[in-house]
């Protein structure tokens, strides 16, 4: 039977703490829900004696059951000279009411003596007190010794001595900290071996990121006998960010053996890292292991030829395991297996020596010569082999648009009101919509207009948006936009080109669009088991 390893997500908590990260109410209730779902075992949801918004959120987290996870509320040992029972930030915790409680205390000497300012002993008797108080409480108790391998370091007696307080107060985990995240993996290792030899409650592992080696400390850690693993679920967190549960939960089960989460839910993994992106308004880094667009993604050409000949060949995965797909980037480098590939998704019968498979990468080439890039908009090159082959018909047209713009030197403020007319078939719809800059304007009018018709756009909308000049540096220069696009769930890239970057923006957006509305008329299609192509849809 395998080991289990307990998954601790601080997502809500330490996670929080990132740059440009601000959950609302809502936020932490929908990624909770996620996080539940997909069978973390704790999930670490923030401090009620903090703030406001953290109370409430307990307050209605609780009334909602869940399947999965326990609930952890965080705080930190007593003041100093203070009761943990008289301590209003300790009680705060009790009003929570979750299950387990996570209590962070000092274990560097440093730390005491220079940043708690108090006595060794003290700080001691502050880790005892307040975990032996909750504990009492019913509470199950996780600590996590701050800053330990830093103090381990530099007082290994010391350190230690706080763990031994911990455990002794009741505490059911010892979560060792790499607060400043400069530890190496074998520093991790020989210290967790250490600790795991000496107490025989269960060990955890919390690190961060800092020096780029969070996921392999982690699971350094395990492999010296921790049975707890702290993080993040897409690696945020403060400075350079929290160990990644979405690297370390797949490299534990499918490489190593370990059960993370439930086996059936390995494969909601990139759904859930991209959701819960989506959720904290972040652009979830492309080249990310296991979860982003490009884990399994091949442009060389003699790639691209092995992975089609023997899957293994240029992958350690199957992209399915972990809920992602296989997808090759189209270049003038990559070759006709690429092309043949993204063709027979629309065109199945054809082959790399059919005449239409030649005449597509001609037109890539003449394209990417004139400045197109498809390998950041596969989208765009779906689009373009349907109307190659004569399979597309498009599900509106953009009939007219008009662009003012206005801005006011008092306030350094640029709006612009957008202008358009789109038809459906036989019915016709105008409207304007008033946006930051004329591209915003002009993408509000078209997904106000075409609501009317597809209520399937309501989640719809743009996730990245690019410029790039290419030729000269005069205003008369031709531009690249490229647009990433998003429902929530997926992403997708489209591509526009022109000298008028209003124009090529408008071509990116309408192609993302189409893109969207043809993907699901065939998911819809493929649920009602009818597999006929689009070409009959108008």
């Amino acid at each position: 039977m395998n080991r289990k390893i307990e998954i601790f997500d601080s997502s809500l908590r330490d996670g929080a703490q990132g740059s440009g990260i601000s959950y609302s109410l809502d936020d932490k209730v929908k990624i909770t829900l996620e996080l539940d779902d997909l069978g973390v075992d704790y999930i670490e949801a923030g401090n009620p004696g903090s703030n406001q918004k953290d109370r409430e959120y307990f307050e209605k987290i609780n009334s909602m059951t869940l399947k999965n996870s326990r609930l952890v509320a965080f705080g930190s040992t007593r003041r100093k000279k203070c009761r943990a029972e008289d301590d209003g930030n300790v009680n705060s915790l009790l009003i929570a009411n979750t299950p387990s409680i996570s209590i962070f205390g000092k274990s560097w000497d440093y730390h005491v003596t220079d940043v708690l300012v108090t006595s060794l002993e003290e700080n001691l008797e502050m880790i005892y007190d307040t975990i032996a108080y909750l504990k009492s409480m019913g509470k199950e108790m996780i600590f996590d010794a701050e800053h330990f391998f830093d103090g381990y370091k530099n007082n290994p007696d010391y350190a230690l001595k706080s763990l031994k307080a911990a455990q002794d107060a009741g505490a059911s985990v010892l979560a060792l900290c790499d607060t400043n995240g400069g530890a190496f993996p074998d520093e991790i290792y020989e210290i967790t071996k250490k600790v795991r030899s000496i107490f025989d409650v269960r060990i955890g592992i919390h690190v961060h990121n800092d020096g780029g080696m969070a996921v392999a400390n982690s699971i350094m850690a395990v492999a010296a006998g921790a049975t707890h693993v702290q993080g993040t679920f897409i690696g945020i967190g403060e400075r350079c960010g929290n160990a990644n549960l979405s690297t370390i939960i797949p490299n534990l089960q499918i490489k190593k053996g370990y059960d993370c989460i439930p086996e059936e839910n390995l494969s909601k993994l990139t759904q859930s890292a991209r959701y819960i992106a989506e959720v904290s308004n972040l652009t979830l880094d492309q080249s990310m292991p296991y979860i982003g667009n490009n884990a399994f993604a091949h442009k060389g050409g003699m790639h691209i030829d092995g992975i089609v000949k023997a899957k293994g060949s240029f992958e350690h995965i199957e992209p399915e395991a972990v809920g992602n797909s296989r997808k090759f980037i189209m270049s003038e480098v990559s070759g006709k297996n690429t092309v043949i590939k993204t063709i027979n998704k629309i065109a199945p019968e054809l082959t790399k020596d059919s005449p239409e498979t030649k005449e597509i990468v001609d037109l890539l080439k003449k394209l990417e010569h004139g400045g197109y890039q498809f390998e950041g908009a596969e989208a765009s090159f779906e689009l373009l082999i349907r109307k190659h082959l004569g399979i597309y018909k498009p599900f509106f047209n953009l009939e007219y648009y008009k662009i003012i713009e206005e801005e006011s030197k008092e306030s350094n403020d640029n709006t612009a009101s957008a202008l358009i007319k789109v038809r459906v078939k036989d019915k016709t719809e105008m409207t304007a919509a008033e946006g930051n800059g004329p591209v915003n304007a002009i993408d509000k009018a078209i997904r106000k207009a075409l609501g009317v018709f597809y209520m399937n756009l309501k989640n719809f909308h743009l996730s990245d948006y690019k410029v790039r000049v290419l030729d000269g540096k005069n205003t008369a220069a031709k531009v690249r936009v490229l647009i990433e696009s998003t429902d929530g769930i997926n992403f997708w890239s489209t591509i526009g080109v022109s000298t008028n970057i209003i124009e090529a923006s408008v071509n990116a957006l309408v192609d993302s669009i189409e893109y969207k509305l043809i993907k699901d008329l065939e998911k819809q299609a493929k649920n009602n088991g009818n597999d006929k192509d689009t070409e009959n849809i108008e």
